[in-house]
């Protein structure tokens, strides 16, 4: 089960069958979303930075933006399908996860919260949770929204919609909702992913047959990038949509030179099991966060923040095939009962088209 179904016939070319570089690609966003929650806790709850924090902002300007945009890369190949399939594929296929794992990140939190505010408040906040996204989790609830936009919309001709998109991040809205928000600042790359599918292939191909300009060009945006956030202009209008793209680009070519190369496997498996990892990593991030505070064995706030990152991704897996082995498949794999739409043959854990 991945993000969005990572199906492609070939590595240069959307249809039937997986994409390495695509997965290696998911693997790193997710890493990367895992190590954010995991470094801001971490300094949140010792009131004192470290080394992460440095590299929580360098990828700040492209962990989400390109997240969104792998997510739209597919969606062309079934857009068309009726209503009720789209519904199922792309909207309650989401919904049963978001509504199941706010379930349960509610049922570790609810004591804690309940001794600041009280019961009533908790059963209060868990219904507002349906309007304004909780925690982590904003994720799967703003995706189900960009595939139904994106279906609405697409008899109006894309440039439009893709100048509305771009308006909207550049006006970096601030209304205090998180879907409201998000979406201004998101929609425009899950819609790049869709109209431009074909030019990011193209760009992946490119970056596996000439692997030495591909990795000079990497340097030279490291260099652009981590530069304009130095300077704190990485959130200038236009320049925020320059290096969400860009930095997307980065991501996608160092995902395909990693899959020509056959290195740092772990990263593709991780993008194959990236909502796994979204979904589960809450709960090993916070107990191992906890417990290296508590007992501060170690001092380096940011050796703690990297550890408690690496527990969170692994654990998240952990918390995944102890599911499996207890037949607990629900937690990761929608029931039968929850499709509104006849379930496709497909192998385990890899269809969430």
């Amino acid at each position: 089960m991945t993000m969005n179904g990572t199906s492609a016939a070939t590595s240069g070319s959307p249809g039937a069958g997986r994409v390495d570089w695509v997965d290696y690609a998911k693997g790193i966003c997710i890493i990367m979303v895992v190590m954010m929650h995991s470094v801001l806790g971490v300094e949140k709850a010792a009131e004192q930075t470290g080394f992460m924090h440095y590299v929580v902002m360098f990828a700040k300007p492209f962990r989400m933006p390109d997240f969104f945009l792998i997510s739209g890369l597919f969606l062309s190949v079934v857009i068309g399908r009726d209503w009720r399939t789209y519904l199922d594929r792309k909207v309650m296929h989401f919904a049963y996860f978001y509504v199941l794992w706010v379930t349960i990140q509610f049922g570790f939190k609810a004591p804690s919260l309940a001794a600041d505010a009280g019961w009533g408040k908790v059963g209060l906040m868990y219904l507002e949770s349906f309007i304004e996204p909780f925690g982590t989790l904003w994720f799967i609830y703003l995706l189900p929204i960009f595939f139904v936009v994106t279906k609405l919309t697409r008899n109006v001709h894309p440039l439009i919609i893709w100048l509305i998109g771009a308006a909207l991040e550049m006006s970096h809205v601030v209304t205090g909702w998180t879907v409201i928000d998000e979406f201004c600042s998101r929609f425009v790359y899950f819609f790049t992913g869709y109209i431009l599918a074909s030019y990011v292939f193209a760009l992946s191909d490119r970056a596996r047959a000439r692997p030495g300009l591909a990795l000079v060009g990497l340097a030279v945006w490291a260099l652009v990038n981590g530069g304009l956030v130095g300077l704190d202009v990485s959130e200038w209008p236009i320049v925020s949509l320059a290096l969400g793209l860009a930095g997307a680009c980065a991501i996608i070519v160092t995902g395909t030179l990693l899959a020509r190369a056959q290195w740092l496997t772990f990263l593709r498996f991780c993008g194959e099991h990236s909502i796994v990892i979204y979904l589960a990593f809450f709960l090993p991030m916070a107990a191992s966060r906890t417990l290296l505070l508590r007992f501060g064995v170690i001092h380096d706030i940011g050796l703690v923040a990297l550890i408690v990152t690496a527990v969170g991704v692994a654990g998240s897996l952990v918390i995944w095939r102890l599911a499996l082995a207890a037949r607990a498949n629900f937690l990761f794999e929608r029931p039968a009962a929850f499709w509104i739409a006849p379930k496709k043959a497909a192998p385990p854990l890899q269809a969430a088209e």
